[in-house]
């Protein structure tokens, strides 16, 4: 059956790379500079190059080994005794030379054969699990990146917050000093300004810990980052049909394809350890020269060529208990890939609805954030005429700015869940990434710490 790999989603968002008064960069330059940095894109790397050595490995058991050996003895002989002659003394030191060369050469090894067929499965999974690994860290620098401005957004939403706070308490102090207000109304506006300036200091260290998470992938640089534009557009998944996203996510994820190449390699593992029943037939072949200086000897050049057969007839068991060891992880590599399979089903399914309950969800903070806003002046307007208390208005002013961070995290979500979903169907690219950077906007960017 032909698959159609779905359209990407615009998932993806720009990163400002801006040292002192340089402009903003997208994304792909953060991205590189991660694939540069980050340890754990490199660790899979190695890894994978580690792998590919077993292929040469095993073909090199089925070929010949040829070596070289050599000896040189000094020797030096006294010996006496009686023989039939009579008595005798004889004193002798010569030297002996002895080399060989060797081939050796396997006729038939059912094992051997298995094994190199078996280090294709090996080579593939590890080159699957490096193409995961890649878009793994597509996602975390998004993430790291999104988590990031989402902090910066809270930051700015409490100090947004603290400065209100401070405009109440003072406007509720001087409305005190004139006795249009008890002072209760004081104390209920000091405790909404200490509360916002406490929520500000989390909300810092907050921003900090963020920007930490995204130099663990980057490296210790620093650079201000830019943020979502106004300008988002908002469309489903394409196709917007859930049953397609997750056959393709099974047909093409890298993670099932790597679980179904070590469960493959598994299946082999047992026919491996079950070798240890049949026979196995080397070739060797060879030529010795021996050289002596002694009195009495013998000088010898002696080619040889033969076959030696091992035929296994009882080895204690062992062969019998190695293969049904070899069964049961071949079975817990099948269960593995059922687990692998579920997992990402279950991820296609929730970042697809999150894409779409996002959608809905950045609309519904739109229109919650007007009405905060009209909330908000009519309390303020009731303050005015005694029909509303300084709490109501302190709690009017604290929904709508807590709307309005509801709606730059609604944006965030959907963002990520096109990113997650585009994961799980192993379809997040570069050009994905590139495609997200006119969303964001160079005027506006988050600086980096101090420190």
């Amino acid at each position: 059956m032909i698959m159609h790999r779905p359209a990407p989603l615009l998932a993806a968002c720009v990163i400002a790379l801006m040292p002192f008064a340089s402009p903003a960069e997208d994304l792909l330059a953060v991205y590189d500079l991660a694939v540069d940095s980050d340890p754990g894109l490199r660790e899979a790397e190695q890894t994978l190059f580690a792998t590919r050595e077993v292929k040469p490995q095993a073909r090199a058991l089925l070929l010949p080994n040829f070596g070289l050996n050599g000896e040189v003895e000094y020797q030096s002989v006294d010996s006496s005794g009686t023989g039939i002659t009579g008595s005798f003394s004889r004193s002798d030191s010569f030297d002996t030379q002895r080399a060989s060369a060797v081939v050796n050469q396997s006729v038939y090894n059912r094992a051997d054969w298995i094994r190199l067929d078996q280090a294709d499965d090996t080579i593939a999974q590890a080159e699957a699990e490096y193409r995961n690994a890649q878009i793994d860290l597509m996602v975390r620098t998004t993430e790291a990146y999104f988590a990031v401005l989402e902090a910066a957004d809270l930051v700015r939403v409490r100090e947004a917050l603290v400065a209100a706070d401070e405009r109440q308490l003072e406007q509720s102090k001087q409305r005190f000093e004139v006795g249009l207000v008890a002072i209760t109304d004081v104390n209920d506006s000091q405790a909404a300004f200490d509360r916002s300036r406490a929520q500000l200091i989390t909300a810092e260290n907050g921003l900090n810990n963020a920007w930490e998470a995204l130099r663990r992938i980057i490296g210790p640089v620093s650079m201000p980052l830019a943020r979502l534009g106004d300008r988002l557009p908002l469309a489903p998944p394409s196709p917007n049909d859930i049953n397609v996203w997750a056959e393709t996510a099974l047909a093409n994820n890298y993670a099932i394809i790597a679980a179904k190449e070590a469960a493959e390699a598994a299946r082999k593992d047992i026919e491996i350890e079950r070798s240890g029943y049949y026979p196995s037939v080397d070739l060797q072949a060879g030529y010795d020269v021996n050289r002596s200086g002694a009195q009495f000897n013998t000088d010898t050049d002696t080619g040889f060529v033969g076959l030696s057969v091992n035929v296994p007839i009882y080895q204690g068991g062992a062969v019998a208990s190695r293969t049904r060891q070899a069964g049961h992880q071949f079975r817990a590599a099948q269960d593995r890939l059922d687990q692998q399979r579920r997992a990402v089903i279950n991820q296609v399914k929730d970042a697809f609805r999150g894409v779409l309950s996002s959608i809905s969800d950045v609309r519904a903070r739109q229109a919650a954030i007007v009405s905060a806003q009209s909330s908000l002046e009519s309390t303020e307007a009731g303050l005015e005429v005694g029909t509303r208390t300084q709490v109501d208005v302190l709690n009017a002013t604290r929904a709508l700015f807590e709307a309005r961070f509801d709606y730059f995290a609604a944006r965030y979500d959907y963002i990520i869940n096109g990113v997650r979903l585009h994961q799980a169907t192993s379809t997040l690219t570069r050009d994905v990434l590139a495609k997200g950077n006119e969303w964001l906007t160079e005027a506006d960017v988050v600086p980096p710490p101090a420190n």
